[in-house]
């Protein structure tokens, strides 16, 4: 599977087709924005820490102006569709699939359900649903860290026959739970912040729900 490469292709795409003023569900931020954010992120060493250290964020936002100033919006998508460049981490045979491919997935459901006239979202092949399954089995307590409730994730719909991996994920514990169910991608998104956008079932009592409505969820 090469879920990174497809859904550079695919946001590529859409990028292109909606311009460089749409929306997306990253707050504030317009398309080219989000083409600034990803060619910082994967070629720009000086720029890039500062999305993930709070500290440095004025400089990968300095970096990204500078990046929307240096080339155009057509370019600056070009450049991403073309790859990371040869000295970047992110070309290290191996690394692509693994750090990129729910970057890439969550940023291209950012422009498909942002706007007037949201996209559905897509029925993916069960092969990659049993990827992100097994993704969120890893990052699952990352994503719900900061949540004052317990948090258990139940996978809907069917999986590949070769995915024996067990149907619920203790994601965070606590005196109440929330039950999340959806398919693992949607799940994905719930716990990368997007949980107004995705079609995921939450199940607990009011308070529960209330308390994880306002977590900071997350990397």
């Amino acid at each position: 599977m090469h879920l990174a490469q497809t859904e550079r292709a695919a946001l590529c795409d859409l990028l292109e087709l909606t311009g460089p003023d749409a929306p997306t569900l990253c707050e504030g931020w317009t398309t080219h924005d989000l083409a600034a954010h990803l060619w910082v992120r994967e070629t720009d060493p000086l720029g890039a820490p500062g999305i993930i250290a709070k500290p440095l964020a004025s400089l990968t936002e300095r970096r990204m102006e500078e990046a929307k100033q240096r080339w155009s919006y057509p370019e600056l998508v070009a450049r991403i569709r073309r790859g990371p460049a040869p000295l970047s981490l992110f070309a290290l045979p191996g690394l692509d699939e693994g750090a990129n491919a729910l970057e890439f997935f969550v940023h291209h459901e950012d422009v498909r359900r942002a706007g007037e006239a949201p996209l559905a979202p897509r029925d993916l092949p069960a092969e990659t649903e049993d990827w992100m399954w097994r993704r969120l089995q890893l990052l699952a307590r990352a994503f719900f860290r900061r949540t004052e409730v317990g948090v258990v994730l139940e996978r809907s719909g069917a999986g590949s026959e070769d995915d024996e991996r067990p149907a619920t994920i203790r994601a965070a514990g606590g005196s109440q739970t929330v039950t999340l169910v959806g398919r693992p991608s949607e799940l994905i998104l719930y716990g990368q912040g997007r949980g107004t956008h995705a079609d995921v079932l939450a199940v607990g009592e009011p308070e529960a729900l209330q308390s994880l409505g306002r977590a900071d969820l997350g990397l």
